[in-house]
């Protein structure tokens, strides 16, 4: 990074409105950006001379002079590099984020599915704003959705207060003219706190209409997500001018619906898709106009909507009952499995989705698998968990872990070895299970499970945040 004298920012822009007398000294030094990535600008309105005070808006929208209500400082053209001068308003600073989270885990359009769905079988046009990607530790992860509906009420949140506000008048804009809408937002960590969030960030929003003519394959991506059935609905966010922008793809394993417009690009974005939709992913592409892996000009939104992760627990035991607990928290799809029926009741673990009693190995052989799956074996008895950690490490489950003290630990591996299993299987698997929290009951070594399933996930350190440094969130790498 490296710093002016701080006189100028944006080619030759004043920063502080009304020549900057109402921030100490007038002035903030320019923060070079590394990468693609703009500054980003974090703005507060001023009261100045002939100025009567926010007003009913708050904050003026940079480059366009318009008001918009809400808490943010909408960043407009200063997401291009430009930034309009001379409004009564304040750049309160200047900073670099670091890459976009591109690549979220996130299925929150589900949430708005059920009214929107509603709106729609009634013919009552609404628009539905949706975040598309984040900088930062935005308040709510890519896929988060709200809708306004024509009869003006406001479904769902993309921020947890903080640009609700701004989208409901741009909502009300694209029902009226039908022109979706991509806008980028700020929100201050001053003012994430005013609305009861710990910290801010920066949105990039796509709003569109969504009825008959605009969402036709809307019900079909219903019906699905009901019957549990993986989907993922791609949408153009920017073109250019006369390009498909709002058009949809909605992808299957089998199959598409719907067109981005041209065959080649419909190929390709599909192809792309069901990779993210194997992971339960949401992502942010790019592309040349025919759908080009190497070009640019599209940019398109996937959002994956898979059913839930699994979680296979083996072993009826008092571990494994506090497990479901906190796989149901973690949105997992949990099933119990144990050979012994006296002990394998769905009263004893009444969490569960589901209780299966048969010998392990030979119920996880005929189950769906997938890079979401976590498979967590408690028996810590040889003659249960060694076959069926053969059969685990040889699926692609994400994460695969096995309870049990350092001794048994080792001979676990010896029996594995002996079973024929490779260096480079054994290496997937998590044993002793967990991170090493101190735990000792139940409940608090199902925490220290659940920690290490995350941290798998994620790529977490598993270390204290207080010891490390960097981003919290950082964005997962394309």
């Amino acid at each position: 990074m490296g710093d002016s004298d701080g006189d100028d920012v944006m080619g030759g822009c004043d920063l502080i409105g009304n020549g900057g007398k109402h921030l100490l000294g007038g002035r903030v030094g320019f923060v070079d950006q590394p990468g693609h990535l703009p500054p980003v600008v974090v703005v507060a309105h001023v009261p100045g001379e002939g100025d009567d005070g926010p007003g009913e808006g708050g904050f003026h929208e940079g480059g366009q002079g318009a008001r918009r209500d809400g808490l943010v400082g909408h960043l407009g053209d200063a997401h291009a590099g430009r930034l309009a001068c001379g409004w009564h308003s304040a750049i309160i600073g200047v900073t670099a984020v670091g890459p976009p989270s591109e690549w979220q885990k996130g299925e929150a359009m589900r949430e708005i599915l059920g009214e929107l769905m509603g709106a729609y079988e009634r013919h009552e046009p609404c628009a539905m704003a949706t975040v598309v990607r984040t900088w930062r530790s935005a308040p709510r992860p890519a896929g988060a959705s709200m809708i306004v509906t024509s009869g003006g009420e406001a479904i769902g949140s993309v921020s947890g207060g903080c640009v609700e506000g701004a989208l409901y008048d741009l909502g009300q804009e694209v029902l009226a003219d039908g022109t979706p809408k991509f806008e980028t937002y700020g929100v201050s960590d001053d003012d994430a706190f005013s609305v009861g969030l710990t910290c801010g960030g920066i949105l990039d929003v796509f709003v569109e209409r969504v009825d008959e003519t605009t969402w036709p394959e809307l019900p079909g991506i219903v019906r699905s997500v009901e019957a549990e059935e993986p989907v993922a609905v791609a949408v153009v966010v920017a073109a250019p001018e006369g390009g498909p922008l709002g058009r949809h793809l909605v992808v299957r394993p089998d199959g598409v619906e719907g067109s981005l417009g041209t065959e080649r690009l419909d190929e390709t974005v599909s192809a792309d898709a069901r990779g993210l939709l194997a992971s339960g992913t949401t992502g942010f592409l790019r592309y040349g106009p025919e759908g080009e892996r190497l070009g640019d000009g599209l940019e398109i939104f996937v959002s994956s909507m898979a059913p839930p992760p699994r979680m296979y627990i083996f072993g009826a035991i008092d571990f494994s009952a506090a497990l479901c607990r906190v796989g149901k928290v973690l949105g997992f799809r949990v099933t119990v499995c144990d050979a012994r029926e006296i002990f394998a009741t769905p009263r004893r673990f009444p969490d569960a989705d589901e209780v299966v009693v048969d010998w392990p190995h030979r119920w996880l052989a005929g189950q769906p698998v997938d890079r979401r799956t976590a498979i967590c074996v408690l028996t810590h008895d040889p003659k249960f968990d060694v076959p069926a950690l053969e059969v685990a490490l040889r699926t692609d489950a994400g994460y695969v872990g096995a309870m049990g003290s350092r001794r048994t630990h080792e001979d676990r591996l010896r029996r594995l070895k002996e079973a024929g299993m490779t260096d480079e299987e054994l290496a997937r698997l998590h044993s002793p299970i967990g991170l090493d929290l101190g735990a000792r009951t139940p409940e608090e070594t199902a925490v220290s499970i659940a920690a290490e399933i995350i941290q798998d996930r994620w790529g977490g350190s598993g270390s204290r945040l207080a010891e490390t440094s960097g981003p919290i969130h950082p964005g997962a790498p394309r």
